[in-house]
């Protein structure tokens, strides 16, 4: 597999770990010592950061038990910034769906930068930093 074939399937996995709630799949993409904040509109306050994986584990799976819908979160346009043999920027645009009551809407839209790190063969999230257009 190519690296960027394998950054998407990292960014995949911790959507589609999101998306199932399954907040271990999506604490297995980030590194142990991993950092995430996100922002919300451009004169939003910066949220976070959450240092480590036991911390943005259990962001998401707080965010998880408060939602009564079924989310999707779709990612386009990525693009690699910057790519070493142990490190790389890859920069994607998001569009959050909800499902529920029978009907589909647009949450949101935004983008994420992140940066991995290869430890071990693996790529992992060292640092994530979500951009929301809109609150949801």
């Amino acid at each position: 597999m190519t690296a960027r074939a394998e950054f998407e399937n990292l960014l995949g996995r911790a959507s589609w770990g999101y998306d199932e709630a399954d907040p271990d799949l999506i604490a297995r993409c980030f590194a142990d010592d991993a950092r995430m904040s996100l922002r919300i509109g451009r004169d939003g306050d910066l949220v976070g950061p959450f240092e480590g994986r036991a911390a943005i584990r259990a962001l998401h799976a707080d965010s998880m038990a408060a939602q009564t819908d079924q989310r999707r979160h779709n990612l386009s346009n990525l693009w690699v910034d910057k790519e070493t043999d142990d490190g790389a920027t890859v920069v994607s645009n998001l569009t959050l769906l909800s499902i529920e009551h029978g009907a589909i809407r647009v949450l949101s839209s935004g983008w994420y930068r992140d940066e991995l790190t290869r430890r071990d063969g693996e790529w992992l999230i060292a640092d994530r930093y979500v951009y929301l257009d809109l609150p949801y």
